[in-house]
């Protein structure tokens, strides 16, 4: 097989996520709060891929904002990733629509069949995260017009299961929509074992941090590259009555901080300072703060350094458009020396 007749191959694979996306490589950018804005998302929908602006807690008017800038930055498709806890949902799905946004993503929860709907009245295709296959089900019948599949490798909020095995319990059953494959990807061969699987395409986040269009501050980048896989570790939940979301992240201080974190807090609801609900959204809300101080600030020492365990594949500093051409050739590489 010539690399011609492999790059051909690995379109077909691609297709169905390509068409759905409307981009050359079905590639998304894995949403990342105060890293995945204007400039980063741009710079992926221009290089063939499609970017998906993190709204996180930004306003209805702060994402009004961010898509405009991103609009003013590429003609090429891009999603935004909306939070479905966020109190603002309704309206910033309205901003969304405004803006005439072609794919929502709703993450950070199960989305409620309301919310897809109204999503897609507006107009947008509804890409939504399925961590079960009894979810993945149930999100179709709700309406999903896509689901992406996370695996406890990637960074941030993760789930128990592994990318693995979500793939083989997910791909051979849920075939009415594209599933985009996410968690630990970090080279072309995976992408394309996991397309053979029947993925339509996949997700990729920590790879696109130390992308020289990324705004993150240059010892956040720094911190990516001199890592390696074993230091992007999940957070440790210290009560049963307090389930945190485990939290992937490279280990330094703000690790520590978050752990006396939690033990503060439990202390001050066994004293009755803070009910259940209150101790909670303390202990979560700990991270917005944490994260913003390491990305913007640069302070890798008491912030949060949130990374996929794939961390030990960003070895540099490169342009967008380089590392999707670099991950398109790994694939194209592997598929022409499999027949070989």
């Amino acid at each position: 097989m010539t690399t011609d007749d492999a790059r051909m191959r690995l379109d077909r694979l691609w297709q169905r996520g390509r068409e759905f996306l409307g981009c050359e490589a079905a590639i998304l950018g894995g949403a990342m709060s105060w890293v995945s804005e204007r400039n980063l998302v741009a710079a992926i929908s221009n290089a063939g891929g499609f970017g998906v602006i993190a709204c996180g807690s930004m306003s209805p008017d702060l994402l009004d904002a961010e898509i405009k800038g991103t609009q003013a930055l590429t003609d090429r498709p891009f999603g935004v990733n909306l939070i479905t806890m966020h109190p603002d949902l309704d309206a910033l799905i309205d901003v969304c629509a405004a803006n005439k946004v072609g794919h929502v993503v709703l993450a950070g929860g199960l989305p409620s069949a309301r919310s897809i709907k109204r999503a897609k009245d507006g107009g947008a295709r509804v890409i939504c995260f399925a961590p079960a296959l009894v979810l993945a089900k149930k999100l179709v019948r709700s309406g999903a017009d896509a689901l992406v599949i996370e695996g406890m490798e990637a960074g941030g909020h993760i789930g128990p299961v592994s990318t693995s095995v979500l793939a083989q319990e997910i791909l051979p059953v849920v075939k009415d929509v594209p599933v985009f494959v996410a968690g630990g990807i970090g080279r072309g061969e995976a992408i394309v074992s996991y397309l053979e699987m029947g993925a339509a395409g996949v997700q990729i986040g920590t790879r696109f941090v130390c992308a020289t269009e990324c705004v993150a501050h240059e010892k956040f980048k720094q911190a990516f590259i001199k890592a390696s896989a074993r230091d992007a570790v999940p957070t440790v939940q210290l009560d049963p009555r307090f389930p945190v979301i485990p939290v992937r992240a490279l280990v330094n201080k703000g690790t520590e901080r978050f752990m006396d974190t939690q033990r503060q807090v439990i202390e001050r609801f066994r004293a009755g300072e803070l009910d259940q609900k209150a101790a909670q959204l303390e202990i979560e809300h700990f991270w917005a703060g944490a994260l913003k101080r390491a990305v913007m600030d640069g302070d890798v020492e008491n912030g949060s350094l949130m990374a996929g365990q794939s961390v030990g594949m960003v070895t540099r500093e490169q342009p967008t458009a380089e590392i999707i051409a670099e991950l398109v050739e790994q694939a194209t590489e592997a598929l022409r020396a499999k027949v070989a």
